[in-house]
């Protein structure tokens, strides 16, 4: 207390408590905030897509320890540009292609500094009636959109919830199934429950796994092939679940997938749910990625079969302009979900929980706690409607095809994979990297090692540039680079470009001694 100096500025007239809600003072702050995130918009294609810094750059930039007393926005705002910018890899920039997108939008924007404004914690309805059931009118909303069956929506017997992830999604569906099987065959049977996948499936399948006390070696996962387009094979899945029985163990959960991460296969729903209706096996439909393009009519016949399935995910923070977290979910039977996860302390008991006409979606998911998400879900709806959306996502699908003609059209070029939605998959192919050389092609195509050296730092080369961030999968052995087009800001001039920045990094890679690559002394 000795070290305190009562006399300096900030510590005398002044109210703390308004200092950190004063109305005015968040309209100015607010105000040069809104204008640094527009300014970062205008400017963002001048910044290299990836970040370039090294790891630790950071910590030598800022000072050993929080301040002491207060600094204005202002100097803040200087910092964030001189020294967190040039640490971000730019996910908004029409030149991102990596992973899957992130997309944003004015309307996501918003929503989320409504829902950040409020700051309520919607744990229960009672703890906020309107978040609760703008949630579930949202939900009912999309899933209609989706078509999915009645039976998934508030309106018929199911219903909605905004999970952060699929991550989330996953867990809470296979705790809710693994619950549900375990009340049939007693809980001391758990190490004989048996989950399945594919070879393609999301790793949060893994860990969900893990997390909810599925035995190690129950955790199957089935090969698939280049000749389904890497989606899973029925009677793969019902040979193995046969097996499975055969040794005594219970199968009780499939995560099929509509729209995997390296290559976007859609797993055959209708077939795979008629295989697990005779085991009694809940099926989750995990389309994180691809259902968002499913609100259009002529694609909707990915998510043909869904009808069979017990739950079904996508994440609107990908491919629907609606900011990161918001994972839609949607179950046929809530009340497997919140037998699996309910908690009632007395602290929270309240009449409209004990009148059972309400929902509490703190018995939804995993935490207490949640975040009003449905706030931008419903602003990005409502400011651009249904046709709208469609016509951007198909924009998306278009400047996808594009650039696969553009790639394909390139004898050095070959499509790894069939394009299913707005993603590419593509390499340089043997023929190219033998062309001239003392490699034979034949020789090549017996080992894909070589040929991965090739793509690997064709990858490595078109990142470092910082013009374009694509990032890669390995299937079958091969190494692919993946190009995911979807950033809101993404146009035909950025997909035309992107082509070219592939194209000239790949006349210097194969330019060099691919001999010298091929002897192993090429690091």
């Amino acid at each position: 207390m000795g070290d305190l100096n009562f006399d300096h500025p900030l510590q005398s007239n002044y109210s703390p408590v308004e200092s950190l809600l004063d109305p005015m003072e968040f309209r100015r702050q607010a105000q040069m905030m809104v204008d640094f995130i527009a300014d970062y918009y205008e400017n963002i294609e001048k910044y290299s897509v990836v970040s370039q810094v090294q790891p630790g750059y950071l910590k030598p930039l800022l000072p050993k320890s929080a301040p002491y007393y207060p600094e204005p926005i202002e100097t803040i705002l200087k910092d964030v540009q001189h020294y967190i910018v040039p640490g971000l890899t730019h996910w908004q920039n029409p030149n991102y292609f990596a992973y899957f997108p992130s997309s944003g939008s004015i309307a996501g924007f918003l929503g989320e500094m409504l829902a950040t404004g409020f700051n309520i914690v919607g744990f229960n309805w009672m703890s906020s009636p309107a978040a609760t059931e703008l949630e579930s009118i949202v939900m009912d909303w999309l899933g209609e959109i989706l078509c999915l069956p009645k039976s998934f929506l508030f309106s018929g017997n199911g219903g909605g919830v905004l999970q952060g992830t699929t991550c989330e999604a996953i867990l809470c569906t296979l705790v809710a199934a693994r619950d549900q099987m375990l009340s049939r065959i007693g809980k001391e049977n758990i190490g004989k429950l048996v989950v399945y996948c594919s070879d393609q499936t999301h790793s949060a399948f893994q860990k969900a796994s893990l997390i909810a006390g599925i035995h190690p070696n129950n955790f199957r996962v089935i090969k698939t092939t280049s000749s389904t387009s890497f989606a899973l094979s029925p009677r793969s899945l019902r040979s193995t679940i046969c097996s499975d029985i055969q040794q005594g163990l219970v199968p009780a959960y499939l995560c099929a997938t509509v729209g995997t991460t390296s290559t976007t296969a859609v797993d055959p729903l209708g077939p795979l749910c008629d295989v697990t209706k005779d085991y009694g096996i809940w099926v989750h439909v995990d389309a994180a990625y691809a259902g968002s393009i499913c609100i259009c009519p002529e694609f909707r016949h990915f998510i043909d079969g869904v009808e069979g399935a017990n739950s079904f995910s996508f994440s609107a923070h990908k491919w629907f302009f609606t900011t990161l977290d918001c994972c839609c979910l949607w179950v046929k039977d809530p009340s497997a979900l919140i037998k699996a996860l309910s908690t009632n302390p007395e602290y929270l008991r309240n009449k409209a929980t004990d009148s059972k006409q309400v929902v509490d979606y703190k018995d939804w998911q995993i935490a207490l706690s949640r975040r009003f998400r449905a706030m931008k879900l419903w602003l990005v709806l409502r400011s651009y409607g249904v046709e709208k959306l469609r016509n951007i996502l198909r924009s998306h699908v278009e400047m996808a095809k594009l650039f696969e003609e553009l790639i394909a059209t390139d004898k050095r070029f070959e499509i790894v994979v069939p394009r299913n939605f707005a993603l590419v998959c593509f390499r340089v192919s043997p023929s190219a990297i033998s062309e001239g050389k003392t490699i034979p092609s034949s020789e090549l195509l017996g080992d894909n090692k070589y040929i991965n050296d090739i793509n690997k730092k064709l990858l490595e080369s078109i990142n470092a540039s910082g013009r374009s961030y694509m990032t890669h999968t390995v299937i079958d052995g091969m190494f692919v680079l993946r190009c995911a087009i979807g950033a809101t800001l993404t146009e035909e001039p950025h997909i035309i470009m992107a082509s070219e920045v592939v194209k000239q990094h790949a006349d210097a890679i194969l330019n060099m001694s691919t001999l010298m690559i091929y002897m192993g002394r090429v690091d």
